[in-house]
């Protein structure tokens, strides 16, 4: 995590944006709790300006709502938002499987097959709190094989915010999603672009679909 340390070394707005994104993600900050702009200045010993300017960066990004006279609390991902994340993830993915197979996983190769032999594995044992770390962790896999660090760095962010989503909504992709993973990975390990791309696209479209009740969820009754 992110300490006030680390504002030294890092811009004051940065670091601090960086620590309480690191914390969002990591559920250690919930939709729905508050970050008062006092609290987080003396957390992390800077002025308040940087941490209205983090916060501000923040709300960009869907982290955090800002509503004036009330200050900013932790966002509850709509489905709205998440669908159209998930749209754009879609289009990089599968790109990205597209490359990992022309290098039919690069220096990640082995990586890649250990790691889906672990969710896997997880799966049949019903650890399903090992499954978001592992399930991320083969996605970025996927991007670093392709060998593309523009489309790595663009996933990576996407990426993040795509398993905070699911993060909370885990009991819904399990042993569907693995599967899946397990037939991209062969497709890339073979040297199969097409059939790479295909499959991560087809992918994606049920983590889209599966985003729909989210929808449901925030309609007024």
């Amino acid at each position: 995590m992110t300490t006030s340390q680390d504002t030294g070394r890092t811009a004051p707005r940065a670091a601090v944006a960086d620590a309480l994104r690191e914390d969002i993600l990591a559920g250690r900050l919930s939709p729905g709790d508050r970050l008062r702009e006092v609290d987080l200045a003396e957390r992390f010993g800077v002025s308040r300006i940087p941490v209205r300017e983090a916060l501000s960066q923040l709300q960009s990004e869907g982290f955090v709502t800002l509503v004036r006279y009330r200050g900013a609390t932790v966002s509850a991902p709509t489905g709205a938002a998440a669908r159209e994340l998930v749209q754009i993830r879609r289009g990089l993915e599968t790109l990205a499987a597209q490359l990992a197979a022309r290098n039919r996983g690069g220096a990640v190769a082995a990586e890649l097959a250990r790691v889906v032999e672990l969710g896997r594995s997880a799966d049949r044992e019903h650890a399903h709190g090992e499954l978001p770390e592992l399930t991320l962790r083969f996605h970025s896999l996927v991007a670093e094989a392709s060998g593309n660090q523009q489309l790595r760095a663009m996933l990576e962010q996407i990426l993040g915010r795509v398993a905070w989503i699911f993060g909370q909504r885990q009991d819904t992709r399990t042993s569907v999603s693995w599967s899946d993973h397990a037939a991209i990975a062969h497709a890339i390990l073979n040297g199969s672009p097409v059939q790479a791309g295909y499959l991560m696209d087809e992918h994606i479209a049920r983590d889209e679909d599966l985003l729909m009740d989210l929808d449901a969820d925030s309609t007024p009754k």
